[in-house]
């Protein structure tokens, strides 16, 4: 059976993932490396294609996983791209993103907005209950805070206009952090936001395994 690798998103691992089923699916989460000082995104997804020994493999990635598996689908040859709450260009993310990029705005960025929770987080992530909250408030409270500030500022800077070939994307209407406006999705998850591997799973489940039954 075709390999899958799975990259979760920016400021979150693998737990995000924990609601969805893939027994029978020969898949491999991808832990995310430290990145070099003043590293590009392009050489960061070269070393991270290190990890990926399988030929020809299915790469899923969430948000900021998706903009890495993307690069790495420029780099090595894949079967297919399945993206959930991300972007497969630049056009896709927010113009304040890119503004904010060429300003380099990103730079005065307060870790301590992204690092600790609160309401404006909860409701930019679109988590619903307190088990939701306690999740997402763990993974912040873990996440490497160089790695945070290194991987915003690759993605308000993302270079990527192409999109690469047999991808499927995966996205919420409700989605705060890359609103649907401008995305082209194959599936859209009704009331779905950033969150929703964890509070839409089975819908998204659903959806991974009928595009990874294609693959066998």
């Amino acid at each position: 059976m075709n390999k899958t690798y799975i990259f979760s998103g920016l400021g979150v691992d693998r737990r995000v993932f924990d609601n969805i089923d893939f027994s029978g699916f020969n898949v491999e989460f991808i832990d995310w490396i430290d990145p070099r000082k003043n590293e590009s995104l392009t050489s960061y997804a070269t070393r991270v294609s290190k990890k990926i020994i399988d030929q020809n493999p299915t790469l899923i990635g969430l948000s900021f996983g998706g903009i890495v598996a993307v690069e790495i689908a420029k780099i090595i040859k894949v079967k297919k791209v399945i993206l959930i709450a991300s972007a497969k260009t630049k056009y896709e993310l927010p113009k304040i993103y890119r503004i904010a990029g060429k300003l380099r705005l990103n730079k005065f960025l307060p870790m301590s907005i992204l690092k600790k929770q609160h309401f404006f987080i909860n409701w930019m992530f679109g988590v619903q209950n307190k088990t939701e909250k306690r999740l997402l408030k763990t993974i912040l409270k873990e996440t490497n805070p160089y790695f945070l500030t290194w991987a915003i500022n690759e993605i308000a800077n993302w270079k990527n206009e192409n999109t690469i070939e047999n991808t499927i994307h995966i996205h919420g209407n409700k989605d705060r952090i890359i609103p649907i406006k401008n995305v082209k999705s194959n599936f859209i998850i009704e009331n779905g936001g950033h969150f929703m591997t964890v509070n839409k799973a089975k819908e998204i489940e659903k959806i991974l395994k009928r595009e990874l039954e294609a693959n066998a």
